[in-house]
């Protein structure tokens, strides 16, 4: 989260320079909104030179504050934009960075501002380990895949309808009651990956495989089956049907199933652990080893709650949001 502060303004022209008192006279400093209308737009011009087309990278922005002010002759003294991209490697990560920090730095002295850092998340990349893969996926093969009640079903047939579309005895995907091997699942995610690329998308989930063994296990969550190739549904689909205990129990219930069988022979088989634990190493170096990444985020970092997301709260007047208190002065974080 990057924010601009026009702690100064008045320092942004000399007032000598204009025989007339007062402030409408005078040229007044672009301010807080003004650089981060220039934020904005000068990362969307330098997203090109960030990284080349490769490697499946993304970046994204949100406006958490927009500069606002409370008289228009006033420079807008605080504007706030975040920022989130995922790319295949940390060497990427810090070249956008690297772009985004400068973009920062130039259009805050463009417009008379000081601009300012907030990390709300750094996450590494993930490590596999083929011995978890390998049991997990065996034990994902004895539960079986989830099969969805009538319940589900016939909701699924009721949006459809609700659509314009003719029901279908099955509403749901072929994939969410079938089981994928890990080796195909990765294939398709590959198939438009270049060669070089060893990682793809972000979550939390890989912090831990720098501390322990892990595996991922994805469940199966219900959309509905297009009519036609190239369909889209609306989202509200896949949300209603996340709020359905009947379509998101049976994929759940099939991944604790899966997870307490893996645990199970973790505790009973001590061979099943040490090669698990010995793929750790052999990619790592175990904790502290040559090749181990520690964590991206200091141990005192002061987790982003107070940051301006609206938040919900009962007032005499009923339920209303409002703008949380700052941990610290503005919550702007540290100069650039």
């Amino acid at each position: 989260m990057i924010s601009f502060e026009a702690t100064s303004p008045e320092t942004w022209i000399d007032p000598t320079l204009v025989p007339i008192e007062g402030a409408h006279a005078a040229a007044r400093c672009p301010g807080a909104l003004d650089a981060l209308c220039l934020m904005y737009t000068t990362t969307k011009y330098t997203k090109e030179a960030m990284f080349p087309h490769a490697g499946s990278w993304t970046l994204n922005e949100f406006v958490l504050g927009d500069g606002g002010a409370t008289s228009d002759n006033l420079a807008p003294r605080f504007a706030q934009i975040q920022y989130s991209w995922r790319s295949s490697s940390l060497g990427i990560q810090e070249q956008i960075w690297r772009v985004l920090a400068n973009n920062a730095r130039h259009v805050a002295a463009m417009t008379g501002c000081r601009a300012f850092v907030r990390w709300v998340t750094k996450t590494r990349v993930g490590v596999p380990n083929q011995a978890m893969t390998d049991l997990t996926w065996k034990n994902l093969q004895a539960v079986g895949a989830p099969r969805f009640p009538e319940e589900a079903l016939e909701f699924g047939r009721a949006m459809q309808r609700e659509l314009g579309l003719a029901p279908m005895a099955d509403p749901f995907i072929a994939s969410v009651s079938e089981l994928t091997p890990p080796e195909a699942f990765e294939a398709k995610l590959r198939a438009g990956l270049p060669s070089w690329q060893k990682h793809l998308s972000a979550d939390d989930y890989v912090e831990f495989c720098w501390h322990a063994p892990t595996v991922r296990l994805l469940a199966g969550r219900p959309r509905l089956r297009p009519p036609t190739p190239g369909f889209a549904y609306p989202n509200w689909t896949y949300n209603a049907l996340g709020g359905l205990p009947a379509a998101v129990d049976p994929g759940m219930f099939v991944a604790a199933k899966t997870m307490a069988l893996t645990l199970v022979d973790l505790a009973t088989l001590p061979e099943v652990l040490a090669a698990a634990q010995a793929e750790f190493r052999a990619r790592t170096g175990g904790i502290g080893g040559e090749g181990w990444v520690g964590p991206l985020l200091p141990a005192d970092f002061d987790p982003p709650v107070d940051l301006r997301w609206p938040e919900y709260v009962s007032t005499p007047r009923g339920e209303e949001w409002c703008i949380p208190t700052p941990h610290h002065g503005t919550g702007a974080g540290e100069a650039l």
